[in-house]
């Protein structure tokens, strides 16, 4: 240390001698003494000394010095120096800082406002379908105002509030407004208000817009949350200071609840009644994530904290070496004083091994993960809208890229959603394609003509195609099209019959909704007499027909007989070429009768006269078998969930190539699976479940229950050795339990309903398989690029921290300066993930098995790469630091003094560096071995230019750089013996890929995902809003049941005695934990998380019940909701159904006593 305090003495001397040679008069001795003295050689130059001097001492006197005050002369020479240049390096850095800071900032600005955009580009896409100037027209919701008529459909969520004009059997589902659970019917005499907010469940009308924006009920409440924040905050402190208003705790509670979801809302005031903590237990369920943190997110964090804390040490460490060096070399081995005067240079120092031990920190640090990240995703999610993909989560982007199975609607999906009806069965007769409408009977074609034209929701209808020479454009529901332009092609205008029977005078419309899988009206003739028509899927309206219109247009007995026929003769063969079946009947009610009671559906859409039978094709999309080929390729199952009969759906899985001749897959009925998956009970069973879903590929006649319950039975699965990641797609209301289970839900962007969108992640805008493909290609992409970068950046990252930690440990100083450190790091890293993140996906990334969510981000080949190039980086590195002044022929960079000039041997370690970090990011572009770094690299623009753009700005700083950038000028040889190290790494990762990473056994993985047993418990509660309509009302029954029982625990403190007894007879093992047993039907179930009996006096009993949905005790036979009223009877059947009590055992005893 001495030696370089000493260097840095004469490094001052010499820098200053011009200003000396000015004033030599000031010392005692002058520069022509000194020169005649410093030619002598060893006794004469001390005998000399002696002669003119006296001693050494004395040329320090006449030099004005002191041996022991060397500091003090530096201290000097670098105030003189350094005063004009100290600034610049702290300058470089805050420079460098702010131009990342910028950097990140723009794309996290950007990032917003791309979501910003696809937010109100779904909000624009939302239309609203509206009556002005007598035409039917699509409106923005933006543009709807007071005044308008608005059509309400099935599956519409309402934008405006209005007043109900006209309605066909009209539910509403009010929940997000008042909690409440229950379809309210709407009609003109006893509830016309139509809210805003609120989603159309069944039927359709005709509604007057009165309230629009803010001022509409939806807009209220999103005022006053806006306004009201605070108040709800002051409300909440005073709650807490005065727990015995826990009344009205709950009642604040409930409406803070109303004015947001309404999800399990019911039991707020249930809790709060008896249950003293329930309000602070309930807020922390709801601030429970909405869904689960992304597993890529999740291994991310992981990670970066790992490699944070290693980068913590290692700096660490490095300054306690460097202060421990510096502080034993100078005060014990040179027993040196400290001095007051010489402390600022020792601060000094330290001040330089502290910012060492920050650049190795900053440089083990991956600050450009989450960057990259970010980039990758929002570069996907902009290049997937091109690609027909809207993604309003951004997660499900990388989710999708570990998708294992894919349960797809087949209409609309992987057909191509424009039916047309082929054949039909008419008057006794199989016409294998449309027949010309006098081949049918004039009376039959009437009934034809009225019955699809009134029986089809007047919203479907057939307007002429946009260009010439186009498709008519079908609007409305598919299906309804296909009938209407089955009429076109009969010659007959449906549009003449609903302008002689306009909506308003139809009696009463059933209308489609999936449980009755049918639509009927009613029509009220002239002479008081009814007439029904009905249509609907053909097993279910044939078994309603008693009669069937015969070849000479009469009607003739319809017996179970002739029925068998025509399914064996006619609907079977429609639906083994894949056709749809839908039967067209009628029912006559005469005059004289007394009205029949229209609300008994079952009564009035019975003993029917069928007119026909027709087979409505929906081709299959010409790309859907190829891109289902490219997913069970990638490792993907996709099963086929639709609401069409067995027959049809075998036959369009097998045009897909879902289905494969001579391979043992199921395909069953709904009704199957149900029975298949449920036991004795009625309860559905995990283990049930895990037989069949693995064969499964077609689930024909399903409900959306029954799709809701594969998906979630997949979910939950534990036969495989990975969890399953299950996407779905949907388009109707009642897909949104499914959507909103599935880890991806895709929703119909054209065919959708708004209900269906919402509870998705992706929106489809083109409704087509083949972008489902691209979904999983781009979700693949972003978790690949996120691998490029990391096995980049932690190249760079090990090179560097071993470079600065042994440099500043064997130098003293770190080879790589703060500001060059910073520039490797920062900027050359923000630039490499935006060049890696944004890679364009290619097929490849269908040639492999899902990643699985446990799969670690670095493999055991990126490992073998990343130590690969570390280690011929280091090596150049180290015999530039220690032997390149040698080969360079130029002055050694080592051991220079604290402010010495840049070195040119420094400068090439630096330049060296920086290019073998350049070409190894070509080298980082493959991560699975591949051998052709460069294959594709022209598609990609953003990579090769920021390549090219990196290395000119290196050519700068080290050109033009100077002193900020500790920085010396290299010549043209100096530079190309750079360029060539640099190249040497895409040669050695040539040898690195030719070692088989199976032969490198000590090679780890790195990234793992989060294990389950470390996520808190709280974290692994289930999503509190993902609950269907029905399970809500059941929960809302349960919850009375559990107060009811509560009530009747006062009176049988006795069962206290027992209570060992209870929890051994109810805990049975066997009984699986599931979302589905609330929805076991017909039977009710009470459920509970543990064996925790709310018989039992225990305060938390209620909190719980309504809270945790887990393994059920055994039901009770009782029916009845009214617990207060059959209390006992109910507490007895429970304890028999729950253990077998012998009559010796306490059990026992309890029951004759009670």
């Amino acid at each position: 240390m001495g030696d370089m305090a000493n260097n840095s003495v004469l490094y001052s001397g010499v820098k200053n001698s011009l200003k000396e040679a000015n004033h030599d008069g000031d010392f005692g001795i002058t520069l022509a003494e000194l020169r005649v003295l410093m030619d002598l050689r060893s006794t004469d130059a001390l005998r000399k000394i002696q002669e003119s001097y006296g001693d050494v001492y004395g040329i320090c006197t006449r030099l004005k010095t002191s041996p022991n005050e060397v500091c003090g002369e530096v201290s000097v020479g670098e105030e003189e120096g350094e005063g004009k240049t100290g600034w610049i390096e702290g300058a470089a850095i805050l420079l460098s800082v702010v131009c990342v800071v910028l950097v990140t900032a723009f794309n996290d600005w950007s990032k917003e406002k791309q979501f910003r955009g696809l937010q109100s580009r779904i909000e624009q896409e939302q239309k609203f379908t509206v009556i002005r100037g007598g035409q039917v027209i699509q409106i923005p919701v933006a543009d709807i105002i007071v005044g308008d008529i608005a059509q309400v459909k099935y599956g519409d969520l309402l934008p405006a509030d209005g007043i109900l004009i006209q309605g066909n059997d009209l539910k509403i589902d009010e929940s997000s407004l008042t909690g409440e659970s229950d379809h309210v019917r709407k009609s003109l005499d006893k509830d016309p208000l139509l809210l805003s907010g609120t989603h159309v469940m069944e039927g359709s009308g005709r509604m007057v817009v009165t309230a629009v924006g803010i001022n509409s009920q939806t807009g209220i409440i999103f005022t006053l949350l806006g306004a009201g924040g605070e108040e709800e905050e002051k409300k909440d402190e005073k709650k807490k200071e005065k727990k015995n208003k826990k009344q009205d705790g709950a009642i604040e509670n409930r409406n803070k609840a109303k004015a947001q979801d309404g999800a399990a809302m019911e039991m707020q005031p249930l809790k709060s009644e008896d249950g003293g903590d329930g309000d602070e237990k309930d807020k922390k369920k709801s601030n429970l994530p909405k869904k689960e943190k992304s597993v890529l997110q999740g291994k991310l964090t992981k990670l970066a904290v790992q490699i944070g804390k290693a980068g913590l040490l290692m700096s660490a460490i490095t300054v306690i070496i460097l202060v421990l060096y510096f502080v034993i070399d100078t005060f014990w081995v040179q027993k040196r004083q400290w001095l007051a005067e010489c402390t600022p240079i020792y601060i000094q120092y330290f001040v330089k091994f502290f910012i060492i031990g920050v650049t190795v920190l900053v440089v083990a640090v991956p600050e450009g993960l989450p960057l990259a990240v970010t980039i990758s995703l929002a570069y996907s999610v902009k290049k997937m809208m091109k690609d027909n993909n809207l993604v309003r989560h951004l997660d499900a982007c990388e989710t999708m890229g570990n998708a294992t199975a894919i349960c797809s609607d087949k209409t609309g999906t992987l057909t191509m959603n424009r039916m047309t009806v082929v054949q039909a069965y008419i008057n006794e007769k199989h016409y294998k394609k449309v027949p010309e409408p006098e081949a049918i009977p004039p009376n039959i074609l009437s009934y034809l003509v009225t019955g699809i034209s009134v029986n089809c929701a007047y919203t479907s209808k057939i307007l002429p195609p946009e260009k010439e020479g186009g498709l008519p454009r079908h609007v409305g529901n598919k299906t309804e099209c296909a009938l209407l332009g089955f009429l076109l092609d009969l010659k007959r205008d449906y549009q003449d019959v609903r302008n002689e029977i306009p909506e308003e005078s139809l009696y009463k419309v059933y209308t489609f909704n999936s449980v009755r899988k049918s639509m009927s009206t009613v029509l009220k003739n002239s002479d008081g007499s009814y007439r029904i028509f009905s249509k609907g899927a053909s097993e279910i309206i044939l078994k309603k027909c008693f009669k069937i219109l015969s070849a000479n247009g009469e009607a003739k007995v319809f017996r179970p007989r002739d029925r068998d026929d025509i399914i064996k003769t006619v609907i079977e063969p429609m639906a083994s070429e894949g056709l749809r079946t839908i039967c067209l009947a009628f029912r006559d009610f005469p005059a004289g009768e007394p009205e029949p009671d229209w609300d008994n559906e079952n009564d009035i859409v019975t003993g029917l006269t069928c007119i026909a039978v027709v087979g409505i094709e929906d081709p299959v999309r010409p790309e859907v078998p190829d891109a289902i080929k490219k997913c069970q390729k990638a490792g993907i199952t996709v099963r086929m969930v639709t609401g069409d009969n067995i027959n049809t759906a075998r036959a369009i899985a097998s045009k897909c190539g879902i289905l494969h001749p001579g391979e043992d897959f199921l395909c069953i009925e709904g009704k199957d699976f149900n029975r298949r998956i449920r036991n004795e009970k009625g309860e559905i069973e995990q283990e049930r479940i895990d037989k069949i879903w693995p064969k499964l590929r077609v689930l024909a006649r399903s409900s959306p229950t029954d799709k809701h319950t594969l998906v979630k039975g997949i979910i939950d699965s534990t036969v495989s050795d990975h969890r399953q990641v299950v996407a779905v797609t949907g388009d109707g209301t009642n897909d949104g339990p499914a959507l909103k289970k599935a880890d991806v839900g895709f929703a119909m962007g054209i065919a959708g309903t708004d209900v269906a969108k919402e509870a998705s992640d992706i929106i489809l805008t083109d409704d087509n398989f083949t972008s489902i493909v691209k979904a999983v290609m781009w979700g693949r992409n972003v978790y690949d690029s996120i691998s490029k970068f990391l096995q980049f950046q932690l190249t760079v990252n090990v090179v560097a921290v071993i470079v600065a930690f042994t440099g500043a440990c064997i130098t003293q100083d770190s080879p790589l300066k703060a500001v060059q450190m910073l520039w490797v790091n920062l900027i050359m890293d923000t630039l490499a993930s935006l060049a890696l993140a944004t890679e364009p996906p290619t097929e490849s990334l269908l040639l492999r098995k899902p990643y699985g969510r446990n799969k670690p981000l670095i493999s055991r080949t990126m490992m073998k790469n990343i130590l690969g190039h570390a280690f011929y980086q280091l090596v150049v590195v180290f015999t530039l630091l220690f032997a390149g002044e040698k080969f360079f022929d130029i002055d050694s960079g080592r051991n220079a003094p604290l402010h010495a000039p840049p070195s040119e041997h420094y400068t090439i370690v630096f330049n060296t560096f920086v290019l073998m970090q350049l070409f190894n990011e070509i080298n980082a572009r493959k991560i699975h071995g591949e051998r052709n770094v460069f294959e594709g690299i022209f598609n990609n623009i953003i990579f090769c230019t920021i390549v090219l753009g990196t290395f000119v700005i290196q050519i700068i700083i080290v050109q033009f750089g100077g002193k900020p950038f500790s920085c010396s000028k290299l010549s043209i040889e100096q530079w190309l013996w750079s360029v060539f190290l640099g190249m040497g790494t895409l040669l050695w990762g040539q040898l690195i890929s030719t070692i088989p990473t199976s032969r490198l056994k000590f090679l780890k993985e790195a990234g793992h995902g989060t294990q389950k047993e470390e996520i808190p418990e709280e974290e692994l509660a289930e999503d509190v809003e993902e609950i269907d309509h029905a399970e809500r009302e059941l929960r809302r029954g349960q919850i009375l049941w559990f107060r009811g029982l509560n009530r009747i625990q006062t009176q049988i403190r006795v069962v206290n005695a027992f209570r060992s007894s209870l929890y051994e007879g109810l805990e049975k093992p066997e009984s699986r934990s599931s979302i589905h047993n609330f929805m076991t039907h017909p039977e009710f179930r009470i459920e509970d998380s543990e064996p925790h009996i709310p018989l039992i006096d225990d305060t938390d009993a209620e909190d719980d019940a309504p809270t945790k949905r887990n393994s059920s005790p055994p039901p009770s036979p009782n029916k009845n909701n009214n617990a207060v009223d059959s209390g006992i009877y109910l507490t007895i059947e429970m304890n028999k159904s729950a253990t077998s009590s012998s009559p010796g055992s306490p059990l026992h005893s309890l029951e004759t006593s009670l």
